[in-house]
């Protein structure tokens, strides 16, 4: 059965149509054609002509020019419109003509570099011009890297590379700097929060070394479809860029579906899980040979709709895909997808990214993947082709979930949200000033991203890390300041994961520092693949976690208890039912219990305690503290509910309004904070320092309270269920009116 037979079945089944709450249609759109430049070399014409192109899209045409032109730009345009064209054509081009010109590509992971790779070395081959491209990453041998350094004209790498491999050793990559033409970055939209904040400081370093062997690149960027590319950009590699956000690719048809499943306990409120919705409509998919893609939200779903779609279809060849799978398994699975030999994949949004992995026919979200800019990306992963395709987005119960599946308008109306940076955070900004005066020594009066940072190398001069002779700072310190940061806020050390069922012990994966005490503590369940692993010891100093084989009807799933204390105020305003603030805070995470739940049923079936200490950062947080009077005349039991429902709600709703990550986020209600001595609800950033999310959200707070409450009134639950402030009866009976009486306070006086 093709996919339009299917869909007209869809169209027709009842079952299915009375969940949907959107069926859009995208229409077919035409390509808009340029000629290729007649400046271009005839060999490169030759290549052109030989892959069948003798035109590109407007697009490609308008940015090639601006690269040749000498300008730096931005394009932001959908999945599948030839972005890398609009780098590989003006690279290719100068350095034909300039054999000593280089460029270097940066992507957000290894797996990416080293695919575009592959398709950058297929032109240089067609070419057969002597022009060396090379992916330099962590398992680029030493005799290869050598090579690289003197002969790499295209250097592919990834941005934690080129903090602690080459920028801190750029005087053994001398030609690389000395004629460094272009600098590609790819998936700019990628480049937000912490990571983008670190990266954008990254960027920085590698424009200093370059200017110091004199030269000035020109920055290649291209992004999917964000409000602010060009902002996002200039913040990134603080050069202007001119943008171009206006495709001439053509496009097929695409169907587009917002499906709520159906509600099963209509008391409770308590809706299909999203994953037993996703199983029975991947499994129609699969079984009439749809080609499909699943994005779920987190690993531990990732494994376990495997296991049920494994179960369903055991004839059917189906695969997971997911960060902590060794990269054999990573280039098998994206080898299997391009070449057909998989039916479908279940992936988190690691494969939201540009790698190629074909021509798939659908895409099935489950779960709101946080933002319209990654739906987007998500849904794009599908439809490549002439051919019509289908992407599916499956609601889960969460808030935010329920908010965008019934106000589809605000999804498909809406821009796409900005993609912030804070590269002036403190804690980055000092960090990364260290690993440049590594590299380079500082002079009285340098600017770094902008602005005078004598006060800060002082500082370090008194801790000494930097020795000062006359107006110049050196380095001093023993250690290496790049592998003391990672990019991504994690431990530079992953966990590795050792499966000891056999006598031969054998590396099955990883798991970062951060998520190892959630996903491989002592009694956690370890799924890979769908196969089940029982966690016998974590050895944190080693890194290792120790897993055996096993076989039971449960996976585990843990719990997170954080608390809060007030280090600073910065400022304060006054409403009449208490105090906003904003400031600094300790917070201090606690993994405490886990919870094993069977699979298929989704019965909590047992638990566990966590033995593992705490972990404490420091960072920014804006909360409310409501006046001692207004707690009082709520009652004790109700201010809990209260505080309870809108943290829950919070949580859901300020990831919209912040562009960022509901784990990006700490909401932490207290009934009696130490701190203010009322009743008090926390709001911080995740990661030491802050990132500015705080920040800007006691900024707008008055908007985020009246969402809340918006969405609490558009539920039609009666007590309150886990699509607003929590099951029923959570914390109290009455969790959804304490919460309702709490905001029409904060939203009437905010």
């Amino acid at each position: 059965m093709t996919l339009a037979q299917l869909l007209d079945r869809l169209a027709e089944d009842q079952a299915f149509t009375k969940n949907v709450r959107a069926w859009v249609t995208q229409p077919v759109q035409h390509a808009h054609f340029c000629d290729v430049p007649e400046t271009f070399s005839a060999s490169l014409k030759r290549v052109l002509s030989s892959r069948g192109i003798r035109q590109l899209y407007h697009h490609q045409r308008r940015a090639i020019d601006a690269v040749l032109a000498g300008d730096s730009v931005t394009i932001s345009t959908p999945t599948a419109s030839g972005k890398s064209l609009c780098y590989t054509l003006p690279i290719l081009e100068r350095t034909l003509r300039e054999p000593e010109s280089r460029a270097l590509l940066i992507f957000p992971t290894k797996a990416l570099a080293q695919d575009q790779r592959a398709e950058f070395q297929s032109w240089v081959d067609a070419l057969e011009a002597p022009i060396g491209t090379y992916t330099y990453d962590g398992d680029t041998s030493a005799v290869v890297r050598r090579t690289i350094r003197s002969a790499g004209h295209v250097v592919l790498t990834n941005p934690d590379m080129l903090h602690t491999g080459i920028l801190p050793h750029h005087t053994k990559w001398v030609k690389l700097f000395e004629n460094l033409k272009y600098v590609v970055i790819d998936e700019l939209h990628t480049y937000k929060g912490v990571f983008g904040s670190h990266v954008a400081n990254v960027l920085r370093r590698l424009k200093r070394i370059a200017r110091f062997y004199g030269s000035d690149p020109i920055f290649i960027t291209c992004s999917a479809t964000i409000r602010n590319p060009d902002e996002l950009a200039r913040r990134l590699t603080g050069t202007e860029c001119q943008l171009i956000r206006e495709s001439g690719a053509p496009r097929a048809e695409k169907h587009i579906v917002f499906y709520n499943p159906p509600v099963v306990n209509t008391q409770l409120g308590m809706r299909q899980s999203a994953l037993i919705a996703a199983r029975t409509l991947v499994r129609t998919l699969v079984t009439h040979r749809i080609q499909t893609i699943v994005f779920a939200r987190s690993r531990l779903r990732v494994e376990v709709l495997l296991a049920y779609l494994r179960e369903d279809a055991p004839r059917a060849r189906i695969r997971g895909y997911r960060g902590g799978y060794l990269p054999r398994e990573r280039r098998a699975i994206e080898k299997g997808l391009r070449r057909g030999e998989i039916d479908a994949v279940v992936a988190t949004n690691a494969l939201e990214l540009g790698i190629d992995i074909g021509s798939l026919e659908s895409s099935v979200l489950v779960g709101y993947p946080g933002s319209i800019a990654s739906t987007w990306q998500q849904m794009g992963r599908s439809g490549r082709t002439d051919e019509p395709s289908l992407s599916i987005l499956i609601a889960s119960s969460s808030p935010l979930d329920q908010h965008i599946i019934n106000h589809p308008d605000y999804f498909f109306d809406q821009s796409p949200e900005a993609a912030l940076i804070n590269p002036d955070n403190l804690i980055i900004l000092v960090s990364h000033l260290k690993c440049a005066a590594f590299e380079l020594p500082f002079t009285k009066g340098d600017r770094y991203g902008g602005q005078s940072i004598d006060e800060i190398l002082q500082y370090l001069e008194e801790h000494r890390i930097l020795h000062r002779s006359n107006d110049t700072w050196h380095w001093m310190a023993a250690s290496f300041p790049a592998n003391e940061i990672s990019l991504r806020s994690a431990a530079p050390e992953n966990v590795v994961i050792v499966d000891i069922s056999h006598p031969q012990h054998q590396v099955i994966g990883e798991v970062d520092q951060f998520s190892a005490p959630l996903m491989v503590h002592e009694g956690a369940i370890y799924l890979h693949e769908s196969r089940q692993y029982q966690v016998e010891e974590l050895d944190f100093d080693d890194g290792k976690a120790y897993v055996r084989e096993v076989d039971v009807n449960y996976y585990t799933d843990a719990s997170l208890s954080v608390d809060v204390r007030v280090l600073d105020e910065f400022s304060k305003k006054e409403f009449p039912a208490g105090q906003h603030h904003l400031g600094e805070v300790q917070l201090t995470a606690q993994p405490t219990l886990y919870k094993k739940i069977r699979y298929f049923t989704h019965e909590n079936i047992g638990w566990g305690r966590i033995h593992l200490p705490p972990r404490e950062m420091h960072t920014s947080a804006t909360w409310t503290a409501f006046a001692e009077s207004f707690g009082e005349s709520m009652g004790p039991g109700a201010m809990e509910s209260a505080l309870v429902g809108l943290s829950h709600l919070m949580r859901e709703v300020a990831p919209l309004y912040l562009s960022c990550d509901r784990n990006d986020l700490y909401v932490v209600p207290q009934v009696r904070s130490p701190f203010t001595e009322r009743p008090t609800l926390y709001l911080c950033d995740a990661y030491p320092g802050g990132i500015g999310l705080a920040e800007r959200c006691h900024q707008i707070l008055d908007d985020v309270f009246a969402s809340c409450q918006a969405l609490l009134e558009d539920c039609e639950c009666d007590r309150g269920c886990p699509s607003c402030v929590g099951a029923a009866g959570e914390v109290g009976g009455a969790t959804k009116s304490a919460t309702h009486q709490l905001l029409s306070h904060l939203v009437v006086n905010t």
